[in-house]
């Protein structure tokens, strides 16, 4: 009997754990066989309101990917730890292979606009804002749910791989509301 109890017991703990996992983690969905990306891409446009990257070759569109935002979306970014992910027409400026996310692509925000605008009233804009995977600690496979980064925006690591390979720098990167 206690045996019993030590197996009952045991695989109740395991569904909790499994169950408590899924509330955080979920493996991307299995999509389906898409031709490798040839070149570089042109132009990236975020659409946040959709939660939708789409990349542009030759103004064409040649993927699109669900995406995550900071942890309070709504509305431009306007100061440093607002969570909000900035609007407008940005260039990538930078790529990290070592950032804390899985890769990153730096986009040019603040731009000067930003900065007088902090300066006026007295504030930092912010900065750092990246097109980035899942944080390094976690399993390749796994993903956030919903908005939680500080500004940025995330995808899962698969798709960084794809994106950082196809980007170069200079590279449009609109952002809609």
């Amino acid at each position: 009997m206690r045996r019993a109890a030590r197996v009952f017991s045991a695989l109740i703990l395991l569904a909790v754990l499994v169950m408590g996992a899924a509330l955080i983690y979920q493996r991307p969905p299995a999509r389906p066989e898409v031709p490798v990306l040839v070149g570089q891409i042109d132009r990236i446009v975020i659409e946040k309101s959709a939660r939708r990257m789409v990349l542009m070759q030759d103004g064409k569109t040649v993927r699109i990917y669900h995406i995550a935002l900071g942890f309070s979306p709504v509305g431009d970014k306007s100061r440093q730890g607002d969570g909000r992910t900035p609007e407008g027409v940005y260039r990538i400026n930078r790529r990290n292979r070592g950032s804390a996310d899985h890769l990153s692509l730096g986009l040019d925000y603040p731009q000067a606009a930003d900065m007088a605008a902090a300066r006026r009233g007295g504030y930092s804009p912010g900065e750092d804002i990246m097109i980035h995977g899942q944080p390094n600690r976690f399993p390749d496979a796994a993903v956030i749910k919903g908005d939680w980064t500080a500004g940025c925006i995330a995808v899962s690591n698969a798709e960084i791989r794809e994106i950082f390979a196809a980007t170069a720098m200079g590279t449009e990167v609109e952002v809609r509301p």
